[in-house]
């Protein structure tokens, strides 16, 4: 089945979750509040696996609240019809989750000292990740091969747009204090080092053994086993053949997948997508 999706202002959104009237009323009457706490990705780039840290840190590493609580009420989807009435109801500081490209983010934003994380993951992985989890639900047009979503990757014809615009857009505010980016592959690196800059950035505090219980609850296995986490919970009814989250979880993984006219036909469009950056700005290059 091909499910045609929702534009607005030149970006598809899924039809299943996202209305326009949401989308403008985020843009322009949605107040972010000091206290929040914002995470933001381009869809498949580490999103659940930073919101389980996030929560992980906040109870200190208890795994209670994240083996209770589905991962989307925890950490609210602002863009959907589901999440944003979750959001404007919450009493006290927000942890919220987007993927919107920063044209189409609340404007109150920009003039706020709300806490925002960045997830940038090479785009390659995210195009094959993309591929094989959304592929297999009536949430996209199906592409049918990988050779026609790589395609439709590089002129940006899939949801929430253009990787490079969404991460071009983000990256100007890399130099704001209350904006921190990550990379998806030093977060896999050195994950213990990751969870110490995030808990400094967001003004927490681990003992070593606690900082061990977040590394050991957020971990790919973890997760996998976790149905509170790992998007089990949705149902056939609800997206056609559910919504496999965890695949790999692994960094290289197009490599795997893609041809040697494909790797150079990518590099050629990232290196004339992304120019400007400095060559060292991204750690998979």
């Amino acid at each position: 089945m091909m499910s045609e999706y929702i534009w607005f202002e030149g970006i598809a959104f899924p039809t299943i979750a996202v209305q326009k009237e949401v989308l403008e009323d985020i843009r322009n009457k949605f107040v972010v509040k000091e206290e929040d706490v914002i995470i933001l990705t381009y869809p498949k780039s580490g999103t659940n696996w930073l919101i389980e840290i996030v929560c992980l840190i906040q109870t200190k590493g208890d795994p209670k609240w994240i083996q209770s609580v589905p991962i989307w009420d925890r950490s609210p989807w602002l863009e959907t019809g589901y999440g944003y009435p979750l959001i404007i109801n919450k009493e006290g500081p927000r942890l919220m989750s987007s993927h919107l490209p920063i044209h189409l983010f609340p404007k109150s934003l920009f003039s706020s000292k709300a806490k925002v994380i960045y997830v940038i993951r090479n785009p390659r992985d995210v195009l094959v990740s993309a591929y094989f989890f959304w592929g297999k639900t009536n949430l996209v047009k199906n592409p049918g091969s990988m050779e026609t979503y790589f395609e439709w990757f590089l002129k940006g014809n899939v949801l929430y747009g253009s990787w490079f615009e969404h991460v071009r857009g983000w990256l100007s505010m890399r130099e704001y204090d209350n904006f921190l980016v990550l990379y998806y592959e030093d977060i896999k690196k050195d994950t213990k080092g990751t969870i110490k800059k995030i808990c400094d950035f967001l003004g927490k505090k681990l003992g070593p053994d606690e900082l061990e219980l977040v590394l050991k609850y957020s971990s790919f296995q973890a997760m996998k086993e976790n149905n509170m986490s790992n998007f089990s919970l949705i149902t056939n009814d609800e997206v056609t053949n559910g919504l496999n989250l965890m695949r790999k979880g692994i960094t290289g993984d197009w490599k795997n997948h893609f041809t040697v006219a494909q790797a150079e036909a990518f590099d050629k469009v990232f290196q004339e997508k992304m120019s400007g950056f400095s060559p060292g700005m991204f750690p998979w290059e």
